[in-house]
């Protein structure tokens, strides 16, 4: 095939070279190779050296990849189709994401929904600046900005540990009356973790008691944009 102008075919082989032993790092989002060699050198370049950025972020902290993308995506796929299932024929269906942990669950997991339904967020912590397990001590930093009387509420959640916050939520949205209230975790920790019992109705995935980040969790704020949930390590994690 003839050279296209103004590519270095040389330089562009040699990236593309390098792109397998990149790939092979846990949670690589892989470029199809018929793509890349329609692409210009300089824009492969740029796909892989942003890639590596991603990976020298994150590696020091990462002890390993607990659910990879793909599990996650189909998971999420599946939660997609029961969920519009069981709300088939109403159309007062009110996704509720608790942030900032919920935000990449919630983008995905509407994206499969395929009955009518409207988003909200509520904004609650009971963590502190720099602490990594729960105080028990509640805030609302920010209410929803709608009445839920009579809508039926999907509460969207990251993870669910102690259950103390989201038994503080559960009799919050309970006393404004909604039409039905249930909730949706993507992770929920053992029932050794458990403090008081919270009524789970969709779950992603059961994990033990490891501290995970990515898909929306974070590390102290950091890397939340990460496609995999990842386990920190012992050094980084609460003691």
């Amino acid at each position: 095939m003839a050279e296209r102008k103004g590519v270095d075919t040389g330089y562009a082989s040699h990236v593309h070279d390098l792109l397998p032993a990149a790939a092979a790092n846990p949670g690589e989002r892989l470029v199809d190779t018929t793509i890349l060699s329609r692409m210009e050198a300089g824009s492969i370049a740029r796909v892989w050296r942003r890639s590596a950025n991603v990976i020298e972020a994150y590696e020091p902290y990462l002890a390993e990849v607990l659910i990879d993308e793909a599990t996650l995506q189909k998971r999420v796929r599946e939660l997609g189709k029961q969920i519009s299932d069981d709300y088939r024929g109403k159309d007062n269906l009110l996704c509720l994401c608790v942030l900032k942990g919920g935000t990449v669950f919630l983008v995905d997991l509407m994206r499969h929904l395929t009955v009518p339904h409207e988003i909200d967020f509520m904004a609650i912590s009971s963590y502190g600046t720099g602490v990594r397990e729960s105080t028990g001590e509640v805030r609302i930093l920010m209410d929803l900005g709608r009445s839920i009387h009579d809508t039926h509420v999907l509460v969207v959640e990251d993870i669910i540990d102690s259950g103390r916050t989201m038994d503080y939520l559960w009799r919050l949205l309970q006393e404004r009356r909604p039409a039905s209230l249930r909730i949706c975790v993507l992770l929920n920790k053992s029932a050794a973790r458990r403090q008081i019992p919270i009524p789970v109705d969709y779950v992603g995935f059961e994990i033990t008691n490891k501290f995970v980040f990515g898909y929306g969790l974070d590390l102290d704020e950091k890397f939340r944009n990460l496609p995999f949930i990842g386990v920190a390590k012992p050094e980084f994690s609460p003691t």
